[in-house]
């Protein structure tokens, strides 16, 4: 299985399960992972989520390289993690992200479109897609509402990645702690959250939403429309094939 959940007093962990791949997202797991937030957000017994990855990362972003010779392929990924990202964002019920090791790309994505993030100092977080020559829509609309529109922008026109402490500085987590601690933090948070009245944050986060604009397909699909439309262009293409030959 490529996603794996648990539920247990109340509290749902739903694992990226592609740990010799550092759960870099492959079609199919982005489907898996699609499919257990649904499953989530229909058992209302459920009142905290955490997100984690197995093995030594979090997750190394989008499996390019799977479909390396089909650019079509790549641009329907990105409308998938789209749909995925907005569907996590709009659960009824606090959201965690547990970040260890690498959390890149699309993987950094999925970090910050959680209502919080744990990490520890020794993480590789950002966003490198433009030193590739990939447009890092999809994720923009997410990293803006989550450390403001000036800092996004040079966040993402700069490219790379950092430490977590430095991503931690930066806004990118909402608690930093060493990475021995990163599981029973990220528990602790969520037994604490799991006490709130179900109604009242359900409530809260739906407001939320509507006021950062969480709640606008739209722009959701256009990023990814943008996404898609540069993937597939000469200059993506050749910097993606450079940096695969590189290994």
């Amino acid at each position: 299985m490529l996603v794996h959940t648990t539920i247990a007093n109340g509290i749902a962990t739903i694992e990226l399960a592609r740990p010799e791949a550092r759960n870099a997202l492959s079609r199919e797991m982005i489907a898996a992972l699609g499919a257990a937030v649904d499953a989530v957000a229909r058992d209302t017994s459920v009142r905290a989520l955490i997100l984690c990855g197995a093995g030594k990362g979090f997750c190394a972003g989008m499996d390019l390289k799977a479909v390396a010779d089909d650019p079509v392929a790549m641009g329907e990924m990105l409308r998938a993690l789209s749909r995925v990202s907005r569907a996590i964002r709009r659960l009824p019920i606090p959201t965690i992200a547990r970040v260890q090791g690498a959390a890149v790309g699309g993987g950094c994505g999925l970090m910050v479109v959680c209502d919080f993030a744990v990490t520890h100092p020794e993480a590789k977080l950002g966003y490198p897609e433009v030193d590739l020559g990939i447009c890092p829509a999809v994720v923009a609309p997410w990293l803006m509402k989550k450390i403001g529109a000036g800092a996004a922008r040079a966040m993402l026109l700069a490219g790379g990645t950092m430490s977590g402490d430095e991503g931690f500085r930066r806004g990118l987590a909402t608690h930093l702690v060493p990475e021995g601690e990163l599981a029973s933090t990220a528990q602790a948070l969520a037994e604490r959250l799991a006490k709130g009245g179900p109604k009242a944050i359900a409530a809260t986060k739906a407001l939320l939403n509507e006021l950062d604009g969480s709640m606008d397909d739209a722009i959701a699909e256009e990023a990814a429309e943008i996404s898609a439309r540069i993937i597939a262009g000469d200059e993506a293409q050749a910097r993606l094939k450079a940096a695969w030959a590189r290994g």
